[in-house]
């Protein structure tokens, strides 16, 4: 629900900046003799993707070392779980079997009447 309340105005303003800005600009690059017309809203939201899309992947690249740490950490806990669970069985079985409770045990558990 909080998406919705946060993207309908966002596109609200996506929309109506597109349907102000509709004179055309030229792109050039530089070095080249290249151009391009294009609306100037078309021009903006293009290169806010651009960019967006670039701190996008400038934020994911920084995070690899934690993700990477965390998978490892993950495997060592994965590992010392089985060890655990290994050593719990080796002992159950050095234990063996534990004898019932007597029926006359205050630890029994009382059984219904049914």
């Amino acid at each position: 629900m909080i998406r919705l309340i946060l993207l309908v105005p966002l596109l609200i303003f996506l929309v109506l900046f597109g349907l102000s800005n509709r004179q055309e600009v030229q792109l050039r690059l530089w070095p080249f003799d290249l151009a391009w017309a294009v609306p100037l809203s078309v021009a903006v939201l293009l290169i806010a993707a651009v960019f967006f899309l670039f701190g996008a992947f400038i934020a994911w690249a920084a995070a690899l070392p934690h993700r990477r740490r965390a998978k490892a950490l993950e495997n060592a806990a994965r590992v010392i779980e089985a060890e655990l669970a290994e050593l719990r069985a080796k002992e159950a079985r050095q234990v063996g079997p534990v004898p019932p409770a007597p029926a006359n045990s205050p630890t029994a558990l009382p059984r219904s009447a049914a």
